[in-house]
């Protein structure tokens, strides 16, 4: 048994929690299973799984092994693959992560239209508001809203994203409508707090050439986009958010658009990407399916 078919084994022992699970899906004896197993324990001189009678569970060099045995595996077929003419189709385990609300809204309704191009393909599809580490949490690619830090990562702006100022028809008829930020000190508005680092957002505009900002006060503090509309529905302050995170309820009239001429900065869209000479076919044809249905969704400018 080679070393690459040892990591095949060892990653679905883990992603089945138990050997007879993972030596029935291989077809193989679960002595051999278990063989594998030991056998790379040994060679890296460190215990990678925890056994017990119901499950087995991965140590913290397990977990992290686990990793690298994904990007190794995945590495090897990519190699493979490079000079088969009938191995046309792609196929394999994608990881990507994305913003919960654009993976909830825009890219799970849609992606029965990628696998009925690419059957082959396997998706694990992470939807967090958290920073993913892209290399040591596995994923092949990472989307992001907003400024990014320094990063030895690929990174592929596809566009920005427009903000917009918005209020409950409720919330104005009992407070007013707001026509210039001087406005505000007489406002509340849904306060949204980083679910990263918990800093609360100011509020914020242009003037001119100028960036201005302004602590708001507010009923209520949250940490997703979802709570803040429903927040703002409720009429329970004013709201600067993402322009298409409320299409549907400026069209209902759930919500109204406030202060056109005062919108905070446009933030920038951006696809997080190893270094690879040779990226994944996989990949790759994922990618070429997403930038467009996020530039058409998102009504990103450029």
């Amino acid at each position: 048994m080679d070393r690459i078919e040892r990591f095949r084994i060892f990653a679905r022992v883990v992603e089945c929690t138990s050997f007879t699970r993972a030596a029935d899906q291989l077809g193989l004896p679960r002595s051999t299973v278990s063989a594998a197993v030991a056998e790379l324990e040994q060679r890296l001189g460190t215990r990678l799984l925890q056994r017990s009678t119901r499950r087995v569970s991965t140590t913290h060099d397990g977990d992290t092994f686990y990793v690298r045995c994904l990007r190794l595996i995945a590495e090897m077929e990519d190699a493979e693959s490079l000079f088969r003419q009938d191995d046309a189709q792609p196929k394999g385990l994608l990881k990507i992560d994305v913003p919960s609300r654009i993976g909830r809204r825009i890219i799970a309704p849609a992606l029965p239209d990628f696998f009925a191009r690419h059957p082959e393909v396997e998706l694990d599809l992470g939807m967090t508001d958290r920073a993913v580490n892209l290399i040591e949490d596995g994923c092949d690619a990472v989307l992001r809203v907003g400024q990014l830090g320094d990063s030895s990562l690929v990174a592929r702006t596809l566009g920005q994203l427009d903000f917009v100022n918005v209020a409950a028809p409720a919330y104005l008829h009992e407070h007013g409508v707001p026509q210039h930020p001087a406005d505000l000190q007489q406002h509340r508005a849904v306060n949204y707090a980083s679910p990263t680092t918990a800093r609360v957002e100011p509020w914020e505009w242009q003037e001119g050439a100028q960036l201005r900002t302004l602590p708001m006060t507010g009923w209520v503090r949250v940490n997703s986009a979802e709570a803040s509309i429903a927040c703002c529905v409720a009429g329970l302050g004013l709201l600067q958010i993402p322009r298409y995170d409320v299409q549907a309820e400026l069209h209902s009239g759930a919500l109204v658009e406030v202060m056109p001429q005062h919108v905070a900065q446009p933030l920038p869209v951006t696809l997080l990407l190893p270094h690879r000479q040779h990226r994944a076919q996989r990949v790759q044809v994922f990618l070429d399916w997403l930038e467009p249905l996020l530039r058409e969704r998102l009504q990103l400018q450029g």
